[in-house]
């Protein structure tokens, strides 16, 4: 006979304390709502539009890009990249889900500001 769930014991699997999503960040860093930091020269290597490299200027301007340093750029690229190809309709499963964990990774969903411990400047 197994041995019976103690979810209150402090290395239980079965506890509240570590239910997915209620992990909770230690600080809480508030963004400005405007940023007027210059964005880096967008990738050499890629030839984008018109309409992608004001996506660029966008991103970079955004509340969460006070938080991206230069190694961002890469990811921004992607996320760019695997966003016109979503919104074209020739983005394959693996592209959208990516582009997911891209968005995620520079901030960009609430569930994501959320686990970073972001909050925009001026919400409670």
């Amino acid at each position: 006979m197994p041995k019976s769930r103690k979810p209150e014991s402090l290395r239980s699997r079965y506890g509240s304390r570590r239910a997915p999503g209620t992990a909770q960040p230690t600080a809480t860093i508030t963004l400005p709502a405007e940023v007027d930091l210059d964005p880096p020269p967008t990738p050499a290597v890629v030839d984008w539009t018109d309409a992608q490299r004001a996506r660029w200027t966008e991103l970079w301007t955004s509340p969460q890009a006070f938080m991206w340093d230069e190694t961002a750029a890469g990811t921004v690229a992607v996320l760019i990249t695997y966003e016109t190809a979503i919104l074209s309709g020739v983005a394959s499963a693996w592209q959208a889900q990516e582009y997911r964990y891209a968005s995620e990774a520079l901030g960009l969903t609430p569930k994501a500001m959320q686990t970073l411990g972001w909050k925009l400047e001026g919400t409670e």
